[in-house]
Order: C-alpha cells, then structure tokens, then sequence
C-alpha cells in the first residue's frame, strides 16, 4: 500500500457536519486501497459501559470521489451524544492497516505504541458552517454599471464615448452607465430567468471600474444617487431578484479622505496606520511602489493598501456594510481581494454585519484554494475559480478525456464541505477573465459550456452579455458596453432563448442544484461527458468529434443538437430518466 497517498486531518474539509446532527468524514488514499472502514463511537463510550479502553463500532466507508492519484472515501454518521472519536482500518495487499492521528501502521502492531484518536469534540450549533439557504437556488448576473445600460432620459456628456464605440481604446474609458439603466433592465433580466444581480462597484472614483474608491460613503454620481439605488433594490426585490455590491476594502483610490490627510500631515495623521507606509518620501512621484515606500494592491501607487489589522479601519468598513444592509437592504458583499484582508477583519464584519441582516451573502474574490476562509466564521463562500478553469480547460485541450475532467472537478468539490460547495458563485468568465465566448469555437460550445454551470452545484452567474455570446479577451474588449440596439433589434432572440431555457430547467428542477452527482464514463468515447444529478437527471454533452447514442429516453428537459436519441457533436442533453416500474 502507498502509504504517502494516505491522507486525512479533522479539517473542515474531511471531518465537518453538514446540519447539527449528522458527521461527514472523509479520507483519502490511493487506488490500490480495497476497502476502508471507520472505526467511531462517542469518545467516553467506554466509560459509560465501564471498560478499560476505548472501543467503537466498524463501518465501512464508499468510495465517493476519484482524483487524479488518490481516491475518496466517505461515511456519513450520527452521533448519538453529539460527540465522535474515531480511526480508519484499511484492507490491501492483503493486510488491514489502521490509520491514527499520529501514525499509520498494521493493525497488528496498533497496540505497540500510544495511539492517538481522530475526534470531533462538540456538535455545537453555533460551529455548523451554514451559508444563506437561498444562494445554491440563485442564479447571478455580473454587471459592469459603467458599460450595461445608461438609462433612457441621462443628460448627454461629453466625457461620455459613443455606446459601444471601442474604436481606439483606452482602459479608463467611460460610457456612462447607470443605476437607472440597470433598473430599466430589470425586466429583461427577470425574463431570462436571474434571480440575483451583482454589481461591481458603485462608489466615488475618477475610473470606469471603480476599484480605486474615493468616497465609500457617496454612490459615483456618473452612476446616479443613493435614491436611484434604493430604487433599483426595491424593484429588483420585487421581482424576485436579490442585489449584491463589491466591497473593496483591501485597498482604496488615491483620493480616499484618511489618505489625503496622511498626505498632509505625514505620521502626525490620526489615519496615518490606516495603511502601510513605510518611507517618509511615500509621496513622491511613481506609479509603481516596487520600491516599498508603502505597500499597495499589485504594485500600483494610486491604489495604496488598507491596513485592515487597525481597530478603526475596521469599525469603518464594518459600520459602512451594517449601513448597506440596514439601509439599503443588499442582500450580498463580494469583498474584492478576499484573501488579503486580514482575518480578523472579516470576523468582525461578519459578526456585525450579520447581526443586522442575519442571510446576508458574504463572498470573497480568492482564486485558490481558499478553505482558512471558510470554516464558518467568515466568508460564506468564494468566487470558484477552481471550477471555471476545470470547465474551460476541458474545451480548451481537446486531448483531454471526461476522465481527467472528472478528476478536475472531484478536486474542486473535495476542497469544501457541502454546504459550501453549494453556496460557491460558480461562473465561466468575470471582468477580469477573457469571455466565455471568446474561448468557445461555436455557439454550441458555449452552450455546453453553459449547461455544465447550470447543472454543478453552487450558485451560476453569468457574466453580462454571455447570454448574447459577447466576446473580448482583454480589457476593454472583455468589458464592452452592452449592444441594446441588437438585443432590442432581435439580432440575439435565438440564443437568449437557449440560454433562458437552461435558466428555467434550473428552477424547476431542485435536483441540479443539489450536491448529488455520479458521474457514468464511456471508454468508447472519451470526451463524453455523462452525469446523473439528483438521482433522476441525467446530463450528457457531447464534446467528441463523432455522434453518440444517448440511449433510452425520458424527457427532454434541455437540448442543442439533438435528433431521436442520437446526440451530434458538440451538442448537449439534459434528460429526465424514465423510473422503472
């Protein structure tokens, strides 16, 4: 047996409880493994029935996830006293080896030494990881407000460009739109079928962007006034769709009132430790600060970084999310540059912020793996960047099977207990991404592309005018302003209708969004890919070079080039299965 592929920690990622009553345990170990059993029983049972030494009850675990060198075993278990204590028996080569805490030997030479048992010491209700139940039946819309919709009675503005004209670019380009015009969408939005809107950020800056905010507290007036925000939550809400902002608090724009006044008054500055300034010449004139006068995001001086360890910096952006959610009723913050916060910051935001709006969505922007935020006590869920990449790898590397897609998505999913795995914002593209579109050689691709997000669990989102099949690799072209005329022309219907379609069966059918999933592998084709969710779904893109025959059928809840039971290529298929009588 590889005993270096044998793996397991009372982490949340391999020992968690899912609801308060039940244990997931989780190890992993490599193939050649036969069988694994968890040996658990309350850690005092023992003393309840007056034996010398501990002992517990022998179950064996299932096989619930294959990687690319290891394999994952799980069992699911109940404690009756609400406490557990356990080790693994391993059955290979013949032989039964144990796995403890401190080591991993035959099962014959347990006894030789100390053992040291696993344990998960108190179901305590307050320690359940527990992300808001309504974001895994969510579906997001990411808009850019600067490049969405400006609305229909804005006063011209000549530091406005044309709509739509990208004609010798430049990436500080305005466009001009706003808050109303998102409101005015709302019924187009709420016609394909988004039940939650995400905006990047609306506060004060010189940018189209605004992640380098001037005033936090002031909505950028080219995006309108806090009223035109309370408006757009309000009728959003009333349709059924939630809103969240983007919180930038790792670092701020140059003119940030507590910069400012470290400007004026160098470290006489009541706000001087709101950042990281380590040079009394911080001032002087350089876009970069690779010479580490102050530290600030990526390098770039006008973006210098907030010292989210400060007491004040923190009671300000905590006050400031408390007002958001009081006052404008958001219903999510995606904190931008989530993993270089301090940890502590985001658990006094969290307490705070939650207290005043206990279902508030916090998400975080990290693009790893990002399991030390969340184990419950701060962010609710992170940006799956993991996830786009399985996606867009598999159509990106056609000498890639549904095997290795198989692993690369087991992976993403084994990060994460699965309440998280539930409330993780899934997505193909973002702003700071080429387009879905851009990567995708047809419009059938893409939407096999798309019926892989709305079949996964966790939360889809789709990026502004992916549901039109916009292109762009780079900025500004993967942030081009959003082609009304053509929507309102006609040019998109088809398209808008396939991808609306998909949205639909999402709603109407829970077990997509389930965690749920078995995944069915066909040699004869290997880039086909094949799952069931939810016990009765099964999906089926086809992403070889041939037609496939997807066999018996049952009802056709999505499809794209299919014909009888014959799938063509690049087609996709999402089939109720018949229950057997």
């Amino acid at each position: 047996m590889n005993f270096a592929a044998v793996y397991h920690r009372s982490t949340p990622d391999m020992c968690y409880s899912p609801d308060g009553s039940e244990v997931v345990v989780n190890i992993r170990t490599g193939r050649e493994v036969d069988a694994v059993y968890l040996v658990h029983e309350d850690p005092f049972i023992h003393e309840l029935n007056r034996r010398r030494e501990w002992y517990g009850r022998r179950e064996k675990m299932t096989l619930s996830r294959e990687l690319a060198y290891q394999v994952v075993y799980t069992l699911r278990v109940r404690p009756e006293y609400k406490r557990l204590m356990y080790y693994f028996e391993l059955e290979a080569d013949g032989k039964t080896y144990c796995l403890f805490e401190n080591k991993l030997c035959e099962k014959s030479a347990a006894n030789d030494t100390s053992k040291q048992f696993f344990k998960y010491g108190w179901l305590n209700p307050s320690d359940i990881i527990s992300p808001p139940s309504w974001v895994g039946d969510t579906v997001w819309y990411q808009i850019m407000p600067d490049r969405f919709c400006r609305h229909k009675d804005a006063r011209y503005n000549e530091k406005f460009r044309v709509w739509g004209d990208l004609s010798n670019p430049n990436w500080y380009d305005c466009y001009g739109g706003t808050l109303k015009g998102i409101t005015e969408r709302l019924d187009y939005l709420h016609g394909l079928g988004i039940s939650g809107i995400y905006m990047t950020p609306i506060f004060e800056s010189n940018s189209s962007h605004k992640y380098n905010t001037f005033d936090y507290t002031k909505i950028d007036p080219d995006f309108g006034t806090e009223d035109d925000l309370r408006e757009l939550v309000r009728e959003a809400h009333r349709r059924g769709i939630r809103v969240m902002l983007d919180a930038v608090f790792n670092h701020c724009g140059h003119k940030f009132a507590p910069l400012l006044d470290v400007c004026e008054k160098g470290r006489d500055s009541k706000c001087f430790d709101w950042f990281f300034i380590n040079s009394d010449d911080f001032m002087k004139d350089d876009f970069t600060t690779a010479d580490g006068r102050f530290y600030s995001f990526s390098f770039w001086a006008p973006m210098p970084k907030l010292n989210t360890n400060n007491p004040e910096v923190v009671k300000y952006f905590s006050d400031l999310c408390c007002y958001w959610a009081k006052e404008w009723d958001i219903d999510g913050i995606r904190f931008d540059v989530g993993d270089e916060v301090s940890h502590s910051f985001i658990r006094r935001l969290r307490e705070n912020v939650k207290a005043v709006k206990p279902d508030i969505y916090l998400l975080g922007e990290i693009w790893v793996d990002s399991l030390n935020w969340l184990c419950g006590d701060e962010y609710d869920a992170v940006m799956n960047y993991p996830f786009s990449g399985c996606v867009n790898d598999f159509w990106k590397n056609t000498k890639l099977s549904s095997r290795d897609f198989v692993y690369a998505m087991n992976a993403c999913h084994a990060l994460y207990p699965e309440q998280v795995n539930r409330a993780m914002l899934n997505f193909l593209d973002t702003h700071d991404t080429a387009r879905a579109a851009e990567s995708s050689k047809n419009l059938d691709i893409l939407l096999q592309k798309l019926v892989v997000l709305m079949t996964m669990t966790g939360a889809p989102c789709l990026y502004y005018g992916t549901e039109i099949a916009m292109k762009g690799k780079r900025d500004p072209f993967n942030r081009a302003p959003m082609p009304w005329d053509e929507i309102e022309r006609g040019s998109h219907d088809e398209f808008i209708s396939k991808v609306s379609a998909l949205l639909k069966m999402r709603r109407e059918n829970p077990g997509l969004r389930e965690n749920e999933l078995e995944y069915h592998i066909d040699d004869a084709n290997p880039r086909l890919l094949s799952y069931t969710k939810g016990g009765s779904i099964r999906v089926i893109v086809n992403a070889g070079r041939k037609a496939v025959d997807v066999g018996e059928g049952g009802e056709v809840l999505f499809s794209n080039l299919l014909a009888g039971s014959t799938l063509k290529k690049d087609g996709a298929a999402v089939i109720r299965i018949k229950q057997k009588v």
